[in-house]
């Protein structure tokens, strides 16, 4: 099937390179009009939205893989063919996995606001939980405390309501699938492979990705520089603009010459050169050490399921609680852990025959039946994370107490009832 084509938009001279700007999570490509007028000096600009955001064609991309392929489809469509790539947040870990697996195309890459891994997997599948169960509005509220600093956020009232009213507008689906691949997203064992000049700016007080993910992406991508720009949180290119224009101007200046045009293949060949510090250089950072999992032996002639498992129990328990049964296994209890892992979780819930959301009616119900009520807390949640909105976990309780009995479904309703509203009650 083809990759839908996203929203975009050129700026800049059509025989100039093309530089594309991403866009970070809950924002449209206006918030890079303030660099725009400066770089398209040098640069043909190429802005592209979110699908869902700022009135984009609202077709869920539920990983950062889709939406490089979905960028790249909409590139090769308008005859880009190699490029420079900046991306704020989301938009960074776009570009990261372009130069990863599409390293031909990419020339150069700025990286802002950006991790190998943005916090935790529950972190973003609880946001969206929230979302699906009171819509964007608590999450537009919080965004500007998210994004600038207190003092910025106080001094520009209009730009603080515009970020509000930027989420506000944004496609409810859309934005818990973009949750969704940023809980996916984890390339730390593969920075290595970055081969193009990398620029990494960070504001100085990100709290959301901050100065340290900012030295992890450093210390281990090959041709990497640091900037920190002062007085500047998670939007950067909003709250420092002049600094982060010239940033972008001086590393994507010395990091690729100007190309010349090839007129039998039409494509600019673009060359890179080495890049020059920016700021300042990273300083040492330890190593992030990286812990393989053993090798399971392939029983059957097929893998063994569980690695499978262990990825599935994840996703839809979450880190948190799968740590947590980990680190109370002992000797006498290693072994079921291995067990539910392997067959539970690897075996079962990693068929392709039910959909997730399905699989969780089930398993609730199987709960109610059994009177296992504390199974059932956890698998409430998870039925969340999985899809499952409030009204509908409502409809399999009622469900199961016609053929589980009222007594049974009573039980159940007061456990879920306690979970929903911990896990729906927006954080302020």
């Amino acid at each position: 099937m083809k990759s839908p084509a996203l929203q975009y938009r050129f700026d800049g001279p059509e025989d100039a390179p093309v530089l594309v700007l991403g866009p970070s999570l809950g924002t449209t490509w206006h918030m890079w009009d303030r660099q725009v007028p400066e770089l398209m000096k040098h640069w043909r600009i190429f802005r592209f939205d979110l699908p869902g955001h700022g009135g984009a064609p609202a077709y869920p991309a539920g990983s950062v893989t889709d939406l490089a392929g979905r960028l790249l489809a909409t590139l090769d469509g308008l005859g880009v063919q190699r490029f420079g790539y900046a991306g704020c947040a989301l938009g960074g870990a776009v570009g990261t996995e372009l130069a990863l697996r599409h390293p031909e195309r990419v020339a150069s890459l700025a990286l802002i606001a950006a991790s190998p891994r943005f916090g935790t997997a529950d972190e973003f599948r609880q946001r969206g939980v929230i979302v699906r169960t009171n819509g964007l509005d608590p999450i537009a509220r919080t965004s500007p405390e998210r994004w600038f600093t207190t003092g910025f956020a106080a001094a520009q009232p209009a730009i603080t309501e515009w970020a509000v009213q930027m989420v506000r507008t944004t496609d409810p689906g859309c934005y818990i699938a973009a949750c969704e691949a940023l809980a996916s997203f984890d390339v730390r064992p593969e920075l290595g492979r970055v081969g193009v000049p990398t620029l990494v700016l960070v504001g100085s007080d990100d709290q959301v990705t901050g100065p340290a993910e900012a030295r992890t992406l450093v210390a281990g991508i090959p041709d990497a520089r640091l900037a920190v720009v002062p007085g500047a949180s998670h939007l950067v290119p909003v709250e420092q603009p002049a600094a982060v224009t010239d940033l972008l101007v001086r590393h994507f200046t010395s990091a690729w010459q100007q190309p010349a045009f090839d007129t039998t293949t039409g494509h600019m060949a673009i060359a890179a050169s080495p890049v020059k510090p920016v700021l300042a250089a990273a300083p040492p950072v330890a190593p992030v050490a990286e812990i393989a999992a053993a090798e399971q032996p392939e029983a059957l002639g097929r893998p063994d399921p569980y690695d499978a498992g262990i990825k599935v129990r994840r996703e839809v328990l979450g880190d948190a609680h799968v740590d947590r049964a980990f680190a109370q296994a002992d000797e006498f209890s290693g072994d079921f852990q291995e067990f539910i892992t392997r067959y539970a979780w690897g075996e079962i819930w990693d068929r392709p025959g039910l959909d997730r959301r399905s699989r969780s009616c089930v398993t609730l119900t199987a709960l109610v039946a059994g009177g296992h009520l504390e199974e059932l807390a956890f698998h409430t949640r998870a039925a969340l994370r999985n899809g499952l909105t409030p009204a509908e976990i409502k409809e399999v309780l009622l469900h199961a107490g016609v053929y589980c009995g009222v007594p049974a479904a009573n039980s159940a309703f007061k456990v879920a009832q306690q979970v929903i509203r911990e896990e729906t009650t927006p954080q302020e």
